[in-house]
C-alpha cells in the first residue's frame, strides 16, 4: 500500500511588488498550517517524505508539516510543482523512493484540484487553501501509483470544523 496526501499551500499574501513565486503567508495562513499540521498528526498516518513546490508559500505550508511530524530532515524541494499540471503530479508520485509507504505534496491551484480529479475517487470543485486530501493505493511500487486501484481516505481543510 502506498499512500498519497495532496495538500494545497495555506492562505498567501500578495505584497506590492513582490513576484508570485516569493509570495508569503498571510496571517491567516500562518494560523491554519500548523493546525492542519497537527489534525493530519492525530490521523496518526506517518508521513515519509514532505515534497514540496520550492514557491515559498508551499514550502513554508510544507515546514510547518513536518515540523509537526519532527521531520524537517525529511523535505524534498521539487521546482516542478509550481504550478504543476496533473501530469507532473503522477510523475513526482511515480519516481517516489521505492522506501516510502506515505508521502505528502505540496503545490498549487488549479493542478492540485485538477490531480485529485483525475484520481477518479472524489470530485472537488475547488482545493481550499491548506486542503488537505489523503489517497491510499493498493500497489507496493510507487510506479504502479497511477493504475492501482485506489480509495479515499479523508478530506480536511481549514473551515470544515
Amino acid at each position: 500500500m502506498k499512500t498519497v496526501l495532496l495538500i494545497r499551500h495555506a492562505k498567501s499574501d500578495w505584497p506590492h511588488g513582490v513576484d508570485d513565486f516569493d509570495r508569503p503567508l498571510n496571517q491567516r495562513g500562518l494560523r491554519d498550517a500548523p493546525e492542519m499540521a497537527k489534525r493530519v498528526l492525530k490521523r496518526k498516518i506517518a508521513i515519509d517524505a514532505f515534497i514540496s513546490s520550492t514557491a515559498k508559500r508551499a514550502f513554508t505550508t510544507c515546514a510547518f508539516f513536518a515540523e509537526a511530524f519532527d521531520a524537517k530532515d525529511r523535505i524534498i524541494p521539487v521546482s516542478r510543482l509550481y504550478h504543476a499540471p496533473p501530469e507532473i503530479f503522477a510523475q513526482v508520485i511515480a519516481s517516489a523512493d521505492a522506501q516510502y509507504a506515505s508521502i505528502a505534496l505540496f503545490s498549487h491551484n488549479p493542478g492540485i484540484t485538477e490531480y485529485i480529479n483525475e484520481l477518479g475517487i472524489a470530485r472537488l470543485d475547488n482545493m481550499p487553501t491548506c486542503g488537505v486530501f489523503a489517497v491510499r493505493a493498493h500497489c507496493t511500487m510507487w510506479q504502479e501509483f497511477a493504475t492501482a486501484q485506489k480509495e479515499f481516505l479523508f478530506f480536511d481543510y481549514p473551515k470544515s470544523i
